[in-house]
């Protein structure tokens, strides 16, 4: 797995037909007003347009209620078979909810479920494709599936008994477990943090259906605020007059190799005739898995970040993505990408590694490093996404701060790893001044020096966020 920030370089992959080679979308451009012509993937002249970019289908698929119908709906799921949610479940039903996944309507049903397994994508009725690389399902058992009988419609409960939701037209199929971690995962090895979590002590059946959420999802933890919607992030964006928005994903807290790669891609944007691109620092916030800062604290750090001034507050939009991680490499970090375009971001930077892992047995990593942002450049669905590949930055010892990594003079240059971070904050011990701003580090170690230490002495990991 990668740790450092890294920047894009300009790449050829191969296309579809593998007749051509696809160009960074970063091509040399002339600058025009507001807009910017130049190649995309499949070497053919586009134009970025100025507006935001449209939702997959051209249109969000927004799954709340109306305000009015909210006390109707309620008594409706009071009379219906009833279906308790997990933790993580609850965060598909926001995902789904907010129109993350347009345009999706609801948990798939069978064809959905099929397509996104076989072929990363969704066809439409209109025959184009949209992205969808990880399946958003709902399990149930036999007894669920007994007491749903016959009925269409079932009542979707959170941990409290409150209902949450309708699910309409439902279908029930086959969960077929070990095909969906084998094509989703690449593997079935045990110890998958997502596997385990939510698949392998799952329902047989899976049940999908059209979706109505009787109000929006909150948590209620101090964080609410910074959920934004792809529809209030849209406004957003159009409120700053936004003319282009660069998403960057990340569940880990943010040292200045990040903020490199993020203030570097502005300036490159604003050379190539944007006006105003507008980033869009984008935390996951669903499950993480055990070892990874909790949400709460990496909201504490980012907060840090804007303050100290590693980042511009007016041209930053902080914001939490509520979808759970699956650690799922370059099937995932198409989800992510696909996500982000119905929020209304036109450029996604992508690194080293995106979405991978340790490789659960063995040492190594679960996945190729290069493979996510290959994989992206060539997805079916993500056309109208401009992809930004970035090469490796890490801590400059002649300059003291982080900066790309020249290759001619790698003995002056440092790689501080995700898991050496950790360990220097754990220890309270400090690293090199310019890797993080001092606001920053400071909340990291004031979270593992929270952690109350076990019977054995030894300080337990973090908890999923």
């Amino acid at each position: 797995m990668a740790s450092m920030a890294t920047f894009f370089t300009q790449t050829s992959f191969p296309s579809h037909s593998l007749s051509k080679t696809f160009e960074t979308h970063f091509a040399t451009a002339p600058k025009v007003n507001a807009c910017v012509s130049f190649r995309a993937r499949r070497q053919v002249g586009v134009r970025v347009s100025c507006g935001l970019i449209e939702p997959d289908g051209g249109k969000l698929v927004e799954l709340v209620v109306k305000d009015s119908d909210r006390d109707l709906k309620k008594g409706e799921a009071l009379s219906l078979p009833r279906i308790k949610l997990s933790r993580i479940d609850l965060q598909w039903v926001h995902v789904l909810s907010e129109g993350w996944a347009t345009p999706l309507k609801g948990f798939m049903k069978e064809a959905e479920f099929l397509q996104t397994l076989h072929f990363n994508s969704l066809r439409l009725d209109d025959g184009s494709l949209v992205n969808m690389s990880v399946p958003i399902v709902l399990a149930i058992d036999d007894e669920q599936k007994h007491r749903i009988g016959d009925n269409k419609r079932v009542a979707l409960f959170d941990s409290k008994g409150d209902p949450v939701a309708i699910l309409n037209d439902i279908e029930i199929y086959k969960h077929p477990k070990e095909e969906r971690i084998a094509r989703t995962w690449g593997t079935t090895a045990p110890g998958l943090p997502y596997v385990e979590q939510t698949i392998s002590n799952a329902g047989n059946w899976l049940i999908g259906g059209d979706l109505e959420v009787i109000e929006p999802i909150k948590y209620n933890d101090g964080l609410d605020h910074f959920r934004l919607s792809p529809a209030e992030l849209r406004s957003e964006f159009t409120r700053r007059n936004a003319d282009a928005v660069f998403a960057f994903q990340l569940r880990n807290p943010v040292h200045n190799g990040h903020a490199l790669l993020m203030t570097d891609t502005r300036r490159r944007l604003l050379e190539m005739g944007y006006k105003n691109p507008v980033l869009l620092l984008h935390p996951l916030g669903g499950y993480t898995k055990a070892d990874d800062v909790p949400l709460d604290w990496r909201m504490k750090q980012h907060e840090k970040v804007l303050e100290d001034g590693v980042l511009d507050p007016e041209t930053t939009v902080v914001s939490i993505f509520p979808s759970p991680m699956h650690y799922a490499g370059p099937t995932e970090v198409q989800w992510h990408a696909k996500a982000r375009i119905n929020a209304g971001a036109n450029f996604y930077i992508v690194g080293r590694d995106p979405a991978g892992m340790s490789h659960p047995v063995e040492k190594r990593d679960l996945y190729d490093a290069d493979h996510g942002k290959k994989v992206l450049s060539m997805a079916p669905g993500l056309e109208r996404l401009n992809i930004l590949p970035f090469r490796v930055a890490a801590y400059d010892k002649t300059q003291g701060k982080m900066a790309f990594f020249d290759p001619s003079r790698p003995q002056d240059f440092l790689f501080i790893s995700g898991t050496k971070m950790r360990t220097l904050a754990r220890n309270k011990e400090s690293p090199p001044d310019g890797f993080m701003c001092p606001g920053g580090w400071k909340v990291l170690v004031e979270y593992y020096d929270s952690l109350v230490p076990s019977s054995n002495g030894k300080v337990p990991e973090a908890v999923p966020a």
